[in-house]
């Protein structure tokens, strides 16, 4: 537990005295140890901590669960605590679908209380997990280089600390985990990655795998922060409605693409929307040109070559 209290005191002081910040528990040993550490670190601070769990009910019995779940936030000294019942709308699979439902709990949760930070419970294992899981899916840098310590609101100050350390300190202070049933569902992408992919490649290539692929996530994000910050500084110059041929032409591919990106949410793409074969075809305008036509993207966005220029155009208003 030595270490996990570490690690959630170094991101407690990027907060002042007073403020607020809220532990988000699903119970499993993750969130615990990390919830039990901020208990003890945030006092020290005269940080108040809010207790929060979700309940997806997608499982017979999951309010039983949550309850357990705040009973052991009470044993921590948390005071403040709350179960929030969500409803996963299914839109794009189940882990997606309940991840967005959850995090927009938890930002509503932010909001009502006036917390400042919320604390999410991810580990190295998770990490890795999310590399070899872009990789399986021909992913770029962006998204190899996995999940943030710290984005906005959200900090995830476990992400040096293994799933193996979380259950020793778990055992080590007292505490049980829930293990989700959920976890044990090959049919899920993450959890065929988690029981199979990453024991076999331990085994394979010894270990320190896990270690080896989160590593890599943070080298990979700072050189997608480079390249993001790059492609901005060049999209601030530009008129996205009008982008120079020979301009563009100019950039490296790694810029180009993101200035692309960049050009075509502006205008009205809905966020996410634009895929890599979306940016392939826009990118062919530039360096592969041989008289295509325009190109329709999701919102209604619309690109064509027009006199040595990129034209985007935004959707057309309706009329009635």
């Amino acid at each position: 537990m030595v270490k996990i209290r570490s690690a959630v005191r170094h991101e407690l002081t990027q907060s002042s005295a007073g403020e607020k910040v809220i532990v988000a528990c699903s119970g499993g040993a993750d969130s615990l140890a990390m919830s039990y550490a901020i208990a003890i670190e945030a006092k020290k601070l005269a940080i108040q901590v809010i207790g929060v769990t979700i309940d997806h009910q997608l499982q017979e019995g999951s309010q039983n669960q949550a309850q357990l779940v705040l009973q052991q936030l009470t044993k921590m000294g948390i005071d403040t605590r709350e179960i929030v019942q969500v409803h996963v709308d299914v839109t794009d699979g189940m882990e997606a679908s309940a991840r967005r439902a959850r995090y927009g709990a938890l930002d509503q949760c932010a909001r009502k209380y006036g917390a400042a930070k919320i604390f999410l419970g991810h580990t190295l294992n998770d990490q890795a997990e999310g590399v070899l899981l872009g990789l399986a899916r021909g992913s770029g840098a962006r998204s190899l280089s996995g999940m943030a310590k710290s984005n906005g609101p959200y900090s995830r100050p476990l992400l040096e600390i293994t799933r193996k350390e979380t259950i020793q300190a778990c055992e080590e202070v007292g505490l049980t985990p829930w293990n989700d049933p959920q976890n044990q569902i090959d049919a899920y992408l993450r959890v065929r990655v988690r029981r199979t992919l990453l024991p076999i490649l331990e085994d394979s290539l010894g270990p320190g795998v896990s270690q080896a692929l989160a590593r890599s996530a943070d080298l990979l994000r700072d050189d997608a922060d480079a390249l993001d910050d790059w492609a901005s500084r060049e999209f601030a110059q530009l008129d996205p409605t009008s982008l120079e041929i020979s301009h563009l032409s100019a950039l490296p591919k790694a810029v180009r693409t993101r200035v692309l990106r960049m050009a075509i949410y502006s205008l009205g793409a809905p966020q996410g929307s634009i895929s890599a074969d979306h940016v392939s075809a826009i990118e062919a305008l530039v360096t592969s040109w041989h008289g295509q036509g325009v190109s329709s993207l999701p919102g209604g966005v619309k690109v064509e070559r027009l006199s040595g220029r990129l034209s985007l155009l935004a959707p057309t208003s309706d009329p009635t």
